[in-house]
């Protein structure tokens, strides 16, 4: 294991580790292997929070199970994989094709032709920070955050992509929308975007 185990509080423990590829190799292996007494798993950019039950399992023990646990090594086979449908006219698709030094339709291109993988969620019910294995489309948040952006509304920021569930402020530069559904509180699981999950954009129109 290559993070460092720490207390959080009186009945968690926080993961630390290098990497967004570290935690991302931790994280099925912990689901994997949990015990009796892990309530939940949060994974973020470079930690994992384990929360416990300390009566059906102590912090010392837990810590153990995750310094024994070994990471698995990314899959690439029988992943469930969602299809998201966009039509691409963000407010912010031209700036961020001249932030790359390519065309609107490169940036399109780049975005659809790439496998993106669910890293870990964020902000609100149904949002996932998603992670792909290049550095062609990392471009910085915007100087100056919007109030509301729409529900559906596919954005880049720093390394990552990502797709609003609701409307909520944000700084991320919109590329595009989508009508899918990432949150349906009635659903099992509620969340369409899982950690794990690999997502495919496809370009519409209309």
């Amino acid at each position: 294991m290559s993070g460092r185990v720490i207390p959080y509080g009186d009945s968690a423990l926080l993961v630390e580790f290098g990497s967004l590829d570290d935690v991302l190799g931790m994280l099925p292996a912990l689901q994997r292997t949990r015990p009796a007494g892990v309530l939940d798993l949060v994974p973020a950019a470079r930690t994992i929070a384990i929360v416990l039950d300390p009566h059906v399992l102590s912090p010392a023990s837990a810590s153990g199970w995750v310094e024994r646990t070994v990471p698995e090594p990314a899959r690439t086979a029988d992943e469930e994989v969602v299809e998201l449908p966009v039509r691409y006219d963000g407010e912010d698709l031209a700036e961020v094709a001249g932030l790359l030094g390519i065309t609107p339709a490169e940036v399109v291109e780049r975005h659809t032709a790439s496998r993106w993988r669910v890293a870990f969620g964020g902000f609100a019910p149904g949002f996932a920070y998603l992670v792909t294995d290049h550095d062609g489309l990392v471009v910085p948040r915007r100087a100056t955050p919007r109030t509301a952006v729409p529900a559906g509304s596919v954005g880049l920021a720093g390394e990552f992509s990502g797709v609003y569930p609701r409307s909520s402020p944000g700084g991320w530069q919109l590329i595009g929308r989508t009508d899918a559904t990432l949150w349906d509180a009635t659903a099992d699981p509620p969340a369409l975007l899982r950690p794990g999950v690999v997502v495919r954009f496809t370009a519409v129109t209309g």
